[in-house]
């Protein structure tokens, strides 16, 4: 299993988002990636952040994302 962990300035950059798009997900939404709580340092893990982005798959805009995609 591996265990690296990201600050939220590169795992938006292996998102390609911008660090405050996780951010504001912290705060406001439950639409991102889960992420680790350290003291007043918040890590993830790629592994995290890939399932998070297998769970964004979509087959056309009408998907609602429910389900597996095939």
């Amino acid at each position: 299993m591996n265990m690296a962990q990201l600050d939220t300035r590169a795992a938006a950059e292996y998102l390609g988002l911008r660090p405050s798009t996780l951010e504001k997900w912290r705060c406001w939404s439950s639409e991102g990636p889960v992420y680790y709580k350290l003291g007043h340092l918040v890590r993830y893990r790629e592994e995290d952040l890939d399932a998070w982005l297998n769970r964004q798959r979509r087959v056309s805009t009408s998907d609602p994302g429910k389900g597996p995609v095939s």
